[in-house]
């Protein structure tokens, strides 16, 4: 297995497969009526994608990589830093059932927002934290949730998470998607050595 140094453990666990993904513009609709798209990167994709499966209201999340500098980029070329791009995940939903809102609570709740260019175990601008906001009342919308979280004074630290406008979605490699459900244990093992249940309940107390 050809190991890159910058590679996190999410990357570490999984053996390559030089599979391109496919573009997706933003924006574009959804395939169910009345849906929206919405975008976030929280570190490792598998278990960003595990948490926005379980709101209510969600109808698919999609693994892939945004806010880089290449086309078509591979999970190779991600997971070693070098593209720009952020793991990331497209999040279909039914406005009628969830709000933008409810979304940015599952996922400030889901991060270290006070660690720049990390997330956990695995470290790296490729596992940076970032709301790809759609237009203006998102962009509101996560800016007045940061600030509501600033002002609590609940965390330890400065939020380092970036606010960023949404650009070219690209899904990742079909291996990638519902990982935590195709293979739960490697997921298990991944997500308990990488410490980030123990920082979560550190920053935002027990779930």
């Amino acid at each position: 297995m050809n190991i890159v140094i910058r590679m996190g453990m999410c990357a570490l666990l999984v053996l390559p497969m030089v599979l391109a993904g496919s573009l997706v513009s933003v924006g574009q609709a959804a395939g169910a009526d009345g849906a929206a798209k919405a975008y976030f990167a929280g570190g490792c994709f598998w278990c960003m994608e595990e948490v926005f499966e379980k709101v209510p209201g969600v109808i698919s999340v999609t693994s892939g990589y945004m806010g880089g500098r290449v086309e078509h980029p591979s999970y190779e070329q991600v997971s070693a830093g070098g593209t720009g791009h952020a793991e990331s995940v497209e999040v279909v939903y039914d406005p009628a059932k969830v709000r933008y809102t409810a979304l940015l609570d599952a996922f400030w709740h889901n991060v270290d927002p006070v660690t720049p260019n990390a997330q956990f175990c695995d470290h790296g601008s490729q596992y940076r934290a970032v709301i790809f906001y759609l237009g203006d009342e998102e962009k509101r919308l996560a800016e007045e949730s940061k600030g509501a979280i600033e002002q609590s004074g609940r965390l330890p630290g400065r939020i380092v998470t970036e606010l960023t406008p949404a650009s070219t979605f690209y899904p990742a490699e079909d291996y990638h998607q519902d990982f935590y459900k195709k293979n739960p244990v490697r997921y298990k093992f991944y997500k308990y050595n990488c410490g980030r249940a123990q920082r979560l309940e550190d920053l935002w107390g027990a779930p």
